[in-house]
């Protein structure tokens, strides 16, 4: 490969991962805004039960959405 491309791909790779450095948590005033119901991936819990059912109908398979794997008891 050509060594000036090596460079230039290494200063991108470096600038990408020095750009995630910068990312600070949220202040503790803050987090009283992130805490609000409407701030929730799921805003209508019982939406987001019927979501669910139909999910695990379709797959035959319960516990899958949330972390972990699904019913394969692989994990």
């Amino acid at each position: 490969m050509n060594t000036t491309f090596r460079i230039a791909t290494l200063a991108v790779a470096a600038g990408a991962l020095g750009a995630c450095s910068t990312v600070q948590p949220p202040q503790p005033w803050q987090k009283g805004d992130l805490a609000r119901p409407e701030m929730s991936l799921n805003s209508d819990p019982l939406e987001a039960r019927f979501s669910a059912h139909a999910y695990f109908s379709r797959e035959a398979a319960s516990g899958g959405a949330s972390v972990g794997g699904g019913g394969c008891g692989c994990n």
